[in-house]
């Protein structure tokens, strides 16, 4: 999906962070922008700060927990716009701290919104992509914790489930020129933190203690990406149709590491030829061809 300008774009978890971020990389690039969030206070921060900036976006206070919600945000904008281009399924929430320690509440939490809140994404916005007729692109953000699962187990858990979700969906929609990308961002500037002190009182009591103002205070000390320049390459990572929005090369390393520790393994005896000729399906996708690879995107780099 190269050219956007025109286009319409939904990112859900847009109204802060990486979200926000990538709603004003869509408005640059000449799309029409609807972001959904939870919280009244940044939905409003959102549209303050588009105004500021001369650029327009239309938000919904939507919860991706409610299937019924986001079906009903779907069809207002298709009715609005005509069709969607480009689902964004950004809205996640960060709980860290070891697996043992999570209540069966927290488990619960971190499914319905890091992979139901996706999967509703999905179920409410693809049949608009589809309908038109043209192609788009689907974004599900991830994190390197899915590929770097050292620690928060569930977190971790959560992400990788994405990764493995996105590559299939990839495959399946190829045919329909619909692109599906796994984003998997680093520290990146956001409210990721101080959304874990915003659970809904109906998932109970939490195994972690939610991380105070001082947390967010700290990470704004740190040497993390701009939530803006992480939106800018997401949007690359759609016009080059990527399978995987990598946008932090300080992981690549350690990714090579656990991938080797993977691939070594595998059993080191013959392969039973038989059991391979009766599984071809389970074994590879053209996808992953070396034919098929990009160069890996190039960035000026940034202080």
């Amino acid at each position: 999906m190269q050219e956007l300008t025109g286009r319409v774009a939904v990112i859900t978890g847009g109204s802060s962070g990486i979200g926000r971020g990538i709603a004003l990389a869509c408005a640059r690039a000449g799309m029409t922008v609807y972001v959904t969030g939870r919280s009244t206070d940044h939905v409003a921060e959102t549209q303050a700060e588009f105004s500021a900036r001369g650029l327009e976006v239309a938000t919904l206070q939507v919860d991706v927990t409610d299937l019924a919600a986001m079906q009903q945000a779907a069809q207002r904008i298709e009715a609005e716009q005509g069709r969607v281009d480009l689902l964004v399924n950004n809205a996640g929430i960060g709980l860290t701290g070891a697996v043992s320690d999570a209540t069966p509440a927290d488990w619960d939490w971190l499914i319905d919104v890091n992979i139901k809140g996706v999967a509703h994404g999905i179920q409410a916005f693809l049949p608009a992509i589809r309908r038109h007729g043209h192609g788009g692109h689907i974004v599900n953000t991830s994190s390197m914790a899915g590929l770097m699962p050292v620690v928060a187990g569930l977190y971790s858990m959560s992400k990788a489930a994405i990764i493995a979700l996105s590559e299939a969906l990839h495959i399946e929609l190829l045919a329909e020129g619909i692109g599906v990308s796994a984003y998997c961002p680093g520290p990146t500037h956001s409210n990721i933190a101080s959304s874990v002190a915003k659970r809904p009182a109906e998932y109970g009591a939490s195994g972690y203690t939610a991380p105070g103002p001082e947390a967010t205070a700290f990470q704004l000390t740190q040497p993390y990406m701009s939530a803006e320049e992480a939106g800018e390459r997401v949007l690359e990572g759609v016009r080059r149709g990527d399978m995987f929005i990598l946008t932090h090369p300080e992981f690549k390393a350690g990714v090579v590491q656990r991938h080797r520790a993977i691939e070594e393994s595998f059993p080191d005896e013959p392969l039973h030829e038989e059991r391979k000729a009766a599984i071809p399906f389970l074994l590879s996708s053209p996808v992953y061809d070396q034919e098929r690879r990009k160069p890996a995107p190039e960035h000026a780099p940034t202080r």
